[in-house]
């Protein structure tokens, strides 16, 4: 009898291990319990004039099925309703919760909420596109959350923002490393789980920890976001077939990690799923904003150095034959105002010796495949592409860029321009001045300006964590590089380092 009572109780103690893997993956440490059984919020993504994605998460006690329903209103009390229905999730979904809404007024703040297990969620907001002519848009842009790094003050200050039409994530919206393995640790902030992550829980673990945090979730509720993964949504320098920060004798099969990977991007955040993450969104007359994969849709391998002979290789590519196709299209047949192109990395041809990576090129940016980069800037010469802005993430660091047509034909005439890129520094990853002194920082920013090697850079900042505010108008386009005050601490501070700004028929820019 007692080896028989031993044996139950073991397996009671499994059975309860075993749920509590499945519902407490540590995370609980944050949940609020006046928030039961929506501790994660709500969020809405992808926009269209008629549609948007809403978005959810119910944590049950155990596991089951849930069913539930969800409403929409023209006011944030919830009382003009004017949509609604049903929906059902399981651990299959990781009790996520993703709504296509369709049949949505154009160019309207719209409230949702979310009913199940007897509770209510927050109230969220979000946004429709425009269907026709409009003479005002405006988008926060961001990239680089890293959680061990700091707190997400910038995302509470886009948050406080009222009129805005979307928040354009450009990647690194989590890191993979284990506890320590990039970041400040002596903030607290410790990564869930404390392993890298490989697994599809570990991946599901890691979302639920960053959709908790108060700032991420404030920030989803107040706005849609269109979202787009750079490589730490995988692992560091991602391509097609592996990762820098991948070994196979480790982490086991890239592709079974991708896989896990790409499941937990799509259950957690608000974006349609598809075969490609590539897509486009239309804002009427003004805008035609095109979301780039330079991660998982055809990149190949980075070289090691800009000196091996296979750098210029036409058949390396960023894109993929397939995108790149794609995007010229969406470019040639555009008929809006601007074109904004969320891109991870820098398109700009760039001498980035001064930052003291051991070259001249980022061979991670799009300095590293230069062949399929030339084919982009003359596509744009050739077809004479008017008002053309890149937006960029991934360095950590705010940029201001005037595109040129190489170089050499810059220095012969500063008009030799294709485009205009803003680089958006990061949320809180670490900016060069978290390495090296300040004075050593402010140097190195001078240097990278220095005409003698990058004429056409306008402005840049290694130093400083933020945001950066895009306002669009039919005749020009405003970037304020928005910075905030710590990110080692709660803080409220922000101020604008710089403006820069772009008219219509022109790729020359005006900092002040």
């Amino acid at each position: 009898m007692k080896h028989c009572n031993l044996l139950l109780f073991s397996l009671m103690l499994f059975t309860f291990a075993c749920q509590q893997s499945s519902f407490d993956d540590g995370t609980s440490q944050y949940w609020k319990e006046s928030q039961a059984p929506f501790y994660h919020g709500v969020a809405s993504g992808d926009p269209q004039a008629d549609a948007v994605i809403i978005w959810t998460r119910v944590t049950p006690e155990s596991e089951q099925e849930i069913t539930g329903s969800w409403v929409m209103a023209l006011d944030e009390n919830m009382k003009r309703v004017f949509k609604r229905g049903t929906f059902s999730t399981n651990a299959d979904r990781d009790y996520t919760v993703k709504i296509d809404v369709t049949d949505l007024p154009p160019d309207r703040y719209i409230y949702y909420q979310f009913e199940a297990l007897g509770n209510k969620s927050p109230v969220g907001r979000t946004k429709t596109a425009v269907n026709d002519y409009i003479e005002f848009l405006q988008f926060a842009v961001v990239s680089c959350s890293n959680f061990e790094a700091g707190y997400f003050n910038a995302l509470s200050r886009i948050a406080e923002l009222n009129k805005l039409d979307a928040v354009l994530h450009l990647g690194d919206y989590i890191y993979e490393y284990e506890v320590g393995g990039y970041g400040d640790t002596t903030l607290g902030r410790h990564h869930l789980p404390n392993n890298e992550i490989v697994s599809l829980q570990d991946y599901r673990t890691r979302y639920s920890q960053y959709r908790l945090d108060e700032d991420f979730q404030r920030v989803h509720q107040m706005h849609p976001f269109i979202t787009i993964w750079d490589d730490h949504e995988i692992s560091n320098n991602a391509y097609e077939t592996g990762a820098q920060n991948h070994q196979s004798d480790k982490e086991g099969d890239y592709d079974t990690r991708k896989s896990a990977a790409r499941q937990a991007y799509y259950e957690w955040l608000p974006v349609r799923e598809g075969n490609q993450l590539y897509r486009s969104f239309n804002y009427g007359s003004l805008v035609d904003l095109i979301m780039l994969d330079e991660r998982l849709a055809g990149r190949t391998p980075q070289v090691d150095n800009a000196a091996q002979e296979d750098l210029r290789n036409p058949e390396r590519s960023m894109l993929g034959k397939e995108q790149l196709a794609w995007f010229k299209e969406r470019l040639k047949n555009s008929r809006a105002q601007w074109k904004i192109i969320g891109n991870q990395v820098i398109f700009s041809k760039m001498d980035v010796s001064a930052l003291g990576w051991g070259g001249e090129i980022n061979t991670d940016a799009w300095d590293g495949y230069p062949a399929e980069q030339e084919d982009i800037i003359q596509f744009l010469k050739t077809n004479a592409i008017p008002n053309v802005i890149f937006v960029s993430g991934d360095t950590h660091a705010s940029w201001a860029i005037e595109v040129p047509e190489s170089i050499e034909a810059y220095n012969a005439d500063s008009t030799a321009t294709v485009a205009v890129e803003f680089g958006a520094t990061s949320i809180t990853s670490a900016n060069t001045d978290e390495l090296v002194s300040v004075d050593s920082t402010i140097r190195i920013e001078k240097s990278l300006m220095d005409p003698a090697y990058n004429p056409h850079l306008k402005y840049n900042n290694q130093r400083d964590h933020g945001y950066l505010l895009l306002s669009i108008f039919p005749d020009g386009v405003t970037a304020q590089f928005r910075m905030v005050e710590s990110v080692s601490r709660r803080a409220t501070g922000e101020k604008t380092d710089r403006i820069a700004k772009v008219r219509s028929g022109s790729h020359s820019l005006l900092v002040q």
